[in-house]
């Protein structure tokens, strides 16, 4: 009897509605002195509601979602985890660890929202409320995250005494990591920081928080290397993306930023022995009546830290306070700041097609210390208006050359 085989790619119905069930899928492989063969890849899925989360945003579902955790950890398969649509309330905050998983690719599925307690104290003395540690092939997909943090911020303007606030995702010490369609809401700090991570792409988030609440930055990355972040929407009231010491080989692309305070590079220096920043790409993105555009800030503090190799390119200003800004002698507060004449170095740092209109009269700043001048600093086809009017610049210890520039005078 013949026998005819279809090559193509077969799925089983998943059951979102099982606490445990698997997808089987067939593919083709074919094999010498055989007409063909096929090898099975299943998946197994694990269904929060069915581990005992409760999908009313008033029952603490902490443990259904580490039981999930842990399952996938152990399954030998590829893993899913599974929150239907639904709030869910993550009541304190919780480690999801990888050292013992087995599986080598977990993934998050995420259609309903994470909220954390209404009252600040639950998690405002933690770093983080949901954090991921040492681990490998984690994809969270979807979802929102609602961290309710403006009870916080009322708090800290009224100069109480409160807490320091949390980071609603924090992943540490990992690798492979794939965040997309996720949505943060109200971060009672930083909505997402990733510490000490290799290879991770960030695509497709949206972050929202109000102009005026503090330390909210949308995206934070330290000591890290081969970060993506593409597709995004940031909405809060710091920087939109912050990259601190030891981040190399940076990819910003398709980021619209607004409000906040820009994207920036830093703050660095703080410490003497620090590592430095390279290799950060920005381009095509779009500031919206920002505090500032592209940041590179330092403290003028003795450090052996240094930015390098960096281009800005093809971002747009709409009513931006400081298109392009260097402050090498960053003190937010303006008290007791170190004032040293050494600090970080910056070097190599092009701006390429940035365009658009400043809300100041000074739309390009670089304040470089004597110590460590800025070099190699280009401008290319930059063109930055103040109203109707040419935008000015203003220049400090900084060497670099300029090409194409409209709509403002140059110091360089």
């Amino acid at each position: 009897m013949n026998v005819a085989i279809d090559h193509r790619r077969m799925s089983l119905p998943l059951a979102f509605g099982a606490g445990r069930s698997h997808i089987v899928r067939l593919e083709p492989k074919l094999m010498k002195g055989t007409c063909g063969s096929v090898t099975a890849k299943v998946i197994s899925t694990y269904n929060v509601v069915s581990l005992g989360a409760k999908a009313n945003g008033r029952s603490d579902s902490k443990n259904a979602f580490l039981k999930a955790w842990n399952l996938a950890c152990a399954s030998t398969n590829p893993a899913i985890i599974y929150v239907p649509r639904g709030r869910y309330l993550i009541a304190s905050a919780v480690t999801f660890a990888g050292q013992a998983c087995k599986s080598k690719a977990i993934t998050f599925k995420i259609d309903g929202t994470l909220v954390a307690p209404s009252s600040y104290n639950a998690i405002g003395n933690m770093e983080v409320w949901i954090k991921f540690h040492r681990v490998n092939h984690v994809t969270i997909s979807g979802g929102t995250l609602d961290a309710q943090g403006s009870p916080l911020w009322a708090c800290k303007s009224s100069r109480k005494t409160c807490p320091k606030g949390a980071t609603s995702l924090g992943i540490y010490h990992s690798q492979n990591i794939v965040i997309k369609n996720l949505r943060s809401l109200n971060s009672q700090m930083f909505h997402i920081l990733l510490y000490a991570c290799n290879n991770a792409k960030i695509q497709g988030v949206s972050i929202v928080a109000p102009g005026q609440s503090p330390n909210t930055d949308g995206i934070h990355l330290t000591s890290s290397t081969g970060v993506t972040i593409l597709n995004s929407k940031i909405s809060t009231g710091d920087d939109c993306i912050s990259i601190g010491p030891g981040n190399s080989n940076i990819w910003i692309e398709k980021v619209a930023c607004g409000p906040g305070h820009g994207i920036s590079i830093g703050s660095l220096g703080w410490d003497l022995q620090e590592p430095g920043v390279q290799n950060v790409t920005v381009k095509t993105t779009t500031f919206i009546g920002t505090q500032n555009g592209v940041r590179i800030k330092t403290w003028a503090r003795r450090s052996n830290g240094f930015v390098k190799n960096v281009l800005f390119q093809h971002s747009t200003m709409v009513n931006v306070q400081n298109p392009i800004i260097i402050d090498a002698n960053y003190c937010p507060n303006n008290k007791k700041c170190p004032n040293h004449v050494a600090g970080v170095k910056i070097s190599n740092v092009v701006y390429e097609d940035v365009h658009g209109t400043s809300a100041t009269r000074v739309a390009v700043k670089f304040d470089c210390t004597k110590g460590k001048p800025c070099s190699g600093i280009r401008l290319k086809d930059v063109n930055l208006k103040y109203g109707n009017r040419p935008a000015a610049s203003s220049c400090s210890y900084v060497a670099g050359a300029v090409s194409g520039l409209r709509g403002f005078t140059s110091c360089l």
